[in-house]
This record gives structure tokens, sequence and C-alpha cells, in this order.
């Protein structure tokens, strides 16, 4: 797993236009910024057709709000910050959609190696799509976009202690989802291993 790549930089001149509603300058931002943000929202909620209504409300709230951003922080992180908020805000909406809420208990084991450290990508991304939509999003805002415990309350409007169980949890159920994965991969490819079929 790996960062998505927000970490871009636009020239002044791009974010003065845009500032001013220059429409070219905001097509320059959309073009450079929306593989990023899709990727993002995709590993939030796990479903690509949402991801996209997630991408497209995100530049909407851009396109409202840029004469607003004073460079006080990156301008790639303050529009990080509009795709989780749209990704979140999704989630809670959705009907159907489970969000799970895990008690707090800061004495769970945390120690073990990250359980995506070996695994395959495509199992990664079956695993990842088969947690709960808020504990999958904890998870992504943690160990890839690298939001803190703290910052990650803040978002879901849950407690430190919350955050912290959520990815504990999180990385036991994607350790054993990989497992599983892993196990039924081996099976599939090496069928003639079965008793059954022993000569």
């Amino acid at each position: 797993m790996s960062a998505t790549s927000f970490q871009i930089e636009l020239p002044d001149t791009v974010l003065a236009g845009a500032r001013r509603g220059d429409l070219r300058a905001l097509e320059t931002i959309y073009r450079a910024f929306e593989r990023p943000a899709y990727t993002l929202a995709l590993r939030m909620l796990g479903d690509a057709e949402h991801a996209r209504e997630t991408v497209h409300d995100a530049m909407l709230r851009l396109f409202e709000r840029v004469a607003q951003f004073r460079g006080d922080a990156p301008f790639w992180g303050w529009l990080r910050q509009i795709v989780v908020n749209e990704a979140l805000m999704r989630i809670r909406r959705e009907r159907g959609v489970v969000l799970e809420s895990l008690p707090e208990d800061d004495s769970i084991a945390g120690n073990a190696a990250e359980p995506w450290a070996s695994a395959d990508a495509s199992n990664i991304e079956r695993a990842l799509a088969r947690l709960p939509a808020l504990t999958r999003s904890v998870l992504w805002l943690f160990h890839v976009e690298e939001y803190t415990h703290q910052e990650i309350a803040e978002l879901t409007g849950k407690s430190i202690s919350f955050s912290k169980t959520q990815v504990m949890r999180g990385n036991q159920r994607l350790r054993h989802l990989l497992e599983a994965e892993t196990s039924r991969n081996h099976e599939e490819i090496t069928p003639w291993l079965s008793p059954a079929t022993a000569v």
C-alpha cells in the first residue's frame, strides 16, 4: 500500500487564477488532482460509482471555496481534506452502509507487522472491500494518508481511543481476510495436491 499522489505543487499563478475564478486555472487543478482524489475516495468508500460522485462533489466544493484558501498550509492538503470530508459525509448518509461502532479499548495489542506487508495487491483490494466502511476509511487515513489519531477523531466525530481501536481491530480483521485470501488462492492454484486427485 502506498500513499496517494496528493502532494502536487501548483504554480502560484494557477492558484491566483483559481481564486479569481479563472476557468483555465480551475481546469488545471481538476486535471492535476482528479486521479489522486478518485483513488482516495475509492479506498474510503469501496465503490467506484460512489468514488466518482464524491470527486465530483469535492471539486464543486473546491470551486466554491477556493477564494477562501489563504495559503497557510499546502494547497494539496487543503484539497485532500475536502475529499476526505465528502467521502465521510457519504458514508454517514448512505443507507445500508454499516458504520461499525467498536468498543473503545486501548488494551488491544497493535505491535504486529502491518497485515499487507507481504500480501498480493489483488488480495489487499478484495480484503479491504470486505471491511466495514468506517473501519476501511480509518485504516486508509491512518496508514496511507498518514493522518494522526487526533485528526481522524476530529474528522469522524469520535474519540482518539476510537480511532486507535478502529486501526488495531481493522488490522486484525484485514490480516485474517488476507490469510483467507492467500489460502483460497493456494488451493485454486494447486488442486493436484488434493487427496481426491492423488494417483
